[in-house]
């Protein structure tokens, strides 16, 4: 039986919540290529493609940066082949120990009921000031 994309999509925040990463790499097509938002911290390497990439050039470094890190989200858009979710980030930036509540945007395109595409849109500013990466002019 085949899941919807937006289940597809739901099933990996659910994997997020739970803590099970193993879990949401395993949505992933093993070619997925991966955008992390213009001028966020973790865009130095885009794209990223495949899961291990993701693993390790997002996840873990995300965990280097961060403690009790979260996605929120709070409304799904079903468009086919393109799932939208917007919501927030919640988590405490390890360097400031300020909160970290941004709002996103992630776009997903599924492929063969794989997540194939991923593009984060975030409030980059309000994670550098969190951060302490940038101070207001």
């Amino acid at each position: 039986m085949n899941q919807s994309n937006l289940a597809i999509v739901k099933a990996l925040y659910a994997a997020f919540a739970a803590g099970d990463i193993p879990a949401a790499l395993a949505l992933m097509a093993d070619d997925i290529v991966w955008h992390e938002a213009e001028n966020f911290s973790l865009a130095d390497r885009n794209p990223y493609v495949g899961p291990q990439a993701v693993l390790e050039g997002v996840f873990l470094r995300l965990g280097e940066e961060m403690n009790d890190f979260a996605v929120e989200p709070e409304r799904f858009i079903d468009g086919g082949d393109t799932v939208v979710m917007t919501g927030r980030y919640s988590a405490v930036a390890k360097a400031t120990g300020h909160p970290v509540k941004p709002q996103i945007v992630h776009i997903w395109t599924i492929k063969d009921g794989k997540l194939a595409t991923y593009q984060q849109h975030v409030d980059t500013l309000g994670v550098a000031l969190a951060t302490g990466a940038a101070t207001r002019i």
